[in-house]
């Protein structure tokens, strides 16, 4: 986890970057002349931090969620599987094209729970980012979370699909390999999966490329992230022709984690650490895998057919919509 100065801000992160340039240069002075004792005053900006990571968290608007979801700092599957789990044994390839970068899972021990762990990786770095295809997965990747999730079937293994994705690739290599047909061929599988399945959104939900591995029995959203068909900068770019109105554009989607809830989209909302899951990894970890064995105790005691009715009753009652006679 980075820490100051490596650490990275956004722009209503910035007074507490101020902050922390204040007690460097306290520090400073205080090297300079030991005989002055500014440890109080120290310890007054680092409360002074928690006070304003506090505050920030308290009043985010949806465009500053979705700012958060993307913050660079901010951990990704890897980094989650690596605080939550043990004895991760990651697998690869989809047996037929092959070892897409921008989808990772394998099996792992969760809170003493052997479980299929599944999701999307971004990188870290300019060079990781390409190698990850910045999170956004060909066909290959979606085929190579079937055949895992088909694994874990075999095995009587839960399945945990951790969800962060700006979408499926769009490229044109993708969608001569059945990019589309690949994400259908997944919701279709899930549904009828025999195992329990947690869907976990732990950063972007864009679109199809979220719901190809987006169909479970209970589906937990973490505080700032967000959820729809199409990004903000999309959605203004294609009503207002310009990427000007992405903040409207946000809060007019209503794609944050409370507008799912209450749409009945997802089941329950994991809080992160104060100011986003950038600010502690390891407890935005802990989190995230209390809410996850809470719901795997629950949902494993289903029988399996009952377990999928559940699933298909789920997803049918989605939406809204009015039946008229012609």
């Amino acid at each position: 986890m980075p820490v100051y100065p490596n650490r990275q801000f956004l722009d209503f992160e910035q007074p507490i970057k101020e902050l922390y340039e204040q007690i460097d240069a306290t520090k400073k002075l205080a090297e300079k002349n030991p005989k002055i004792n500014l440890s109080a005053t120290i310890d007054q900006l680092e409360q002074s931090i928690i006070d304003k990571r506090k505050a920030i968290t308290a009043s985010l608007s949806p465009w500053q969620r979705v700012q958060l979801s993307r913050h660079p700092d901010r951990p990704y599957t890897l980094k989650y599987i690596q605080n939550m789990c043990d004895k991760f044994v990651e697998l690869h390839g989809d047996r037929n094209v092959k070892d897409d970068k921008a989808m990772v899972g394998g099996f792992a021990e969760l809170d003493g729970h052997t479980v299929m762990m599944i999701g999307q990786q971004k990188g870290s770095n300019t060079k990781a980012r390409q190698m990850r295809n910045f999170g956004m997965a060909n066909p290959e990747g979606y085929r190579k979370a079937l055949r895992l999730m088909k694994l874990a079937e075999k095995f009587n293994k839960p399945v945990v699909c951790l969800i962060d994705t700006p979408g499926a690739f769009p490229g044109l290599e993708a969608e001569e390999r059945g990019q589309g047909e690949a994400i259908a061929r997944n919701i279709y599988e899930m549904v009828r999966l025999q195992v329990p399945i947690i869907i976990c959104i732990i950063g972007e939900g864009a679109s199809g490329g979220a719901l190809g591995i987006g169909v479970g029995d209970k589906t937990l959203m973490m505080e700032n992230t967000w959820y729809t068909v199409i990004s903000p900068e999309s959605c203004s770019s294609i009503l207002w022709r310009s990427w000007d109105k992405k903040e409207l554009a946000a809060e007019q989607l209503k794609l944050t984690a409370t507008d799912m809830k209450g749409f009945g989209l997802v089941d329950e909302i994991v809080h992160e650490p104060l100011g986003g899951a950038h600010w502690d990894y390891s407890e935005a970890a802990e989190l995230l895998k209390t809410a996850i064995v809470k719901e795997l105790e629950v949902i494993k005691h289903i029988a399996p057919q009952d377990r999928i009715n559940q699933r298909i009753d789920k997803y049918c009652k989605m939406g809204f919509w009015e039946e008229t006679t012609a």
